[in-house]
């Protein structure tokens, strides 16, 4: 398996290789011929014809065999090869080159596309620890069947959907919801396979086999919504057979046909079969995207935006909503303190000292994010508690010099010390989303911290520019209401879904595109990864998780949500050009039909306006390098 794993990179690029190295054989080649070395350019040529052709050719060859059907590699072998045969082996050189280069750039992403499967099956536990007959053994995980009781231990992913039946713990389900605060779970709580057992050893009483999880669900939809073919893509499968069709069958008929129907000589009637061969291959129709959206996509890589493949970059400049997940992507994705209010009688000192002293002793996210803050206002040593013991779900509670603090919840306070300390900051810092922790003794509360995820600064900019192009945007979360509707006030999204499960996403990203819109999805979770192959544009996050950037047909490796309104403009004016270019090639290839057809162009013209069309429209289409 792992020999397996480690090879196919090397193969995944021979391809491009290949194409690479006929385009060097066919410049070398064209070199050799301006100083008359004839027989060497010529097998230097043959030699471009074998290596750049070899893919497309066996692609082209495959269809016809296996599917009965023409496709236009065969088309583009034939005009090549009748290219060579009347003397004009650059002319098919170029041609083979400019396929190979398109075919292994587009097999590369399809292979690129498929790793996000096999990414988020590592995350899946291949084993795990089942009671029978009051002894532990381990099985596959695929063997688990509904009523099984497992154990999992602290540290250790859950390797099935089920109710747990004895202990509590923190579970981190950021692989489920995308939040970053563990969840705490009590006896009869759910818990979902390939989430993360914080602390505490566990039992789980299986409710669903492994291929009926949750998280399964999400492999599954992400492999049927990649399996998807986008509109434009049909279209051209549904003209490629027509198309070569009508091309060998017209250039078969220009073989005879004006021999005898207008008294052509049989030299003039294979002369001008061969021109139309060759001025009829569509070699500046691929050039009108190829290069436009090559140069697009540099321009995207040199802003901090990558394309993987034209199709999304094109599909950008026709969306007509975006939803975008709210941890890690609007906001930075780790809780900080942004409000501390203390007791008149507290000095800020001792109470930093305090709380860092207690929450050091702990791991929990938040735990981590006070002390921190506390270090960064003051200058103490730490204090040694007698006795620690961390409440799951509820706060921490520990003993020093023989009095008993508590940091946690308003639940884990006295009730009595609570409600008349600060209640108005309390309520208005719940309503702005923030989480609120609270320090007490047994003398009353010592101070409150308000924790929150902050809005990413450019976050609000982005919103703005999204509405200024007359983008619907819809924030799609896995967080509670109130702090979904704090994160919607401050950067004036016009929509917020909460409380959603991967599954969810997919449906309200669903719901979005109907009917006929075009929805582009922004996230950075293992969560987001459905709705990010569902959606017609998938756009992650440049930290997210590997799975993310994987699905996501769009990558923004600066973080910088910023940059799509950048790319939406870039996909606008690439898809100008494209359009340009085709109808430009388009009237070429009907002007040297149509005087090839009534003998006013010779063979050498015929090669200049067809690979001159082709010329024209890859420096227009290189003006997309610019800005």
């Amino acid at each position: 398996m792992n020999c397996q794993h480690g090879q196919k990179p090397s193969f995944q690029y021979l391809e491009l290789l290949f194409a690479l190295g006929s385009g060097v054989l066919l410049l070398i080649a064209w070199i050799v011929s301006r100083f008359d070395f004839s027989t060497l350019s010529v097998l230097l040529y043959l030699a471009a014809y074998v290596i750049g052709g070899y893919y497309k050719a066996h692609e082209g060859l495959e269809t016809l065999i296996h599917e009965k059907r023409l496709s236009v590699e065969v088309l583009m072998i034939i005009a090549a090869i009748g290219a060579a045969l009347i003397g004009y082996w650059v002319e098919g050189a170029i041609l083979i080159f400019i396929f190979s280069v398109s075919g292994a750039l587009e097999t590369y992403t399809m292979q690129k596309s498929e790793h996000e499967i096999s990414s988020l099956m590592n995350l899946q536990p291949e084993e795990a620890t089942v009671i029978k007959d009051d002894k532990e053994q381990t099985v596959a995980v695929a063997e688990l069947v509904a009523g099984d009781h497992i154990i999992v231990k602290a540290g250790e992913r859950i390797p099935a959907d089920g109710v747990i039946v004895h202990g509590e713990t923190t579970i981190d389900e950021s692989t489920i919801t995308g939040e970053p605060v563990p969840v705490a779970k009590e006896k009869h709580a759910d818990v979902f396979a390939g989430t993360v057992n914080g602390k505490g050893l566990i039992t789980v009483n299986v409710t669903k086999p492994s291929s009926e999880t949750l998280f399964q669900k999400i492999i599954t939809l992400v492999q049927s919504a990649k399996k998807e073919k986008s509109p434009s893509q049909q279209f051209i499968e549904r003209f490629e057979g027509p198309y070569v069709k009508t091309v060998l069958i017209i250039v078969a008929l220009m073989m005879f046909l004006p021999h005898y129907l207008f008294g052509w000589s049989w030299n003039e009637t294979l002369y001008r079969a061969m021109v139309m061969l060759v001025v009829a291959s569509p070699c500046a129709l691929v050039a009108s995207i190829m290069p436009a959206t090559l140069s697009a996509i540099s321009n995207g890589a040199r802003n901090g935006i990558l394309f993987k493949g034209g199709i999304h970059l094109e599909n950008l400049a026709h969306i007509d909503a975006i939803a975008l997940d709210k941890t890690g992507t609007l906001t930075n994705g780790t809780p900080e303190v942004t409000d501390v209010w203390l007791a008149e009688s507290v000095k800020p000192q001792q109470f930093y000292q305090l709380v860092s002293s207690i929450e050091s002793q702990s791991n929990h996210p938040l735990a981590e994010s006070i002390t921190a803050y506390a270090n960064e206002q003051a200058t103490f040593s730490l204090l040694q508690p007698d006795k620690v013991e961390d409440v799951t779900g509820w706060g921490i509670e520990a003993t020093i010099d023989k009095y008993t603090y508590r940091i946690g919840k308003r639940d884990f306070i006295n009730e009595r010390d609570v409600k008349d300390f600060f209640p108005e900051q309390a309520s208005e810092l719940a309503k702005e989303g923030k989480t609120i922790v609270y320090v007490a003794n047994g003398d009353g509360v010592l101070g409150l911290l308000a924790l929150k995820d902050r809005v990413r600064e450019v976050a609000v900019e982005a919103i703005a520019s999204f509405k200024q192009a007359k983008i619907r945007t819809v924030m799609i979360t896995g967080d509670h209401p109130q702090t979904a509707r704090a994160i919607q006030a401050e950067t004036k999204i016009d929509e917020c879904i909460a409380n959603c499960l991967p599954e969810a996403k997919v449906n309200e990203i669903k719901k979005l595109q109907h009917p006929d819109r075009k929805v582009a999805m922004v996230g950075d979770g293992i969560n987001d990864a459905p709705a990010l192959a569902t959606a017609n544009v998938g756009i992650a996050m440049g930290n997210g998780t590997d799975v993310a950037i994987d699905t996501a047909d769009i990558v923004l490796m600066k973080n910088n949500l910023a940059k799509i309104a950048k790319a939406i403009q870039l996909s606008k004016r690439m898809n100008r050009i494209i359009k340009q270019n085709i109808v430009f090639s388009i009237a070429v290839i009907v002007l040297l039909l149509a005087s090839n057809f009534m003998q006013q162009l010779s063979l050498p013209l015929g090669v200049i306006g067809h690979e001159g069309s082709t010329i024209l429209v890859i420096l227009n289409g290189l003006r997309l390098l610019r800005g």
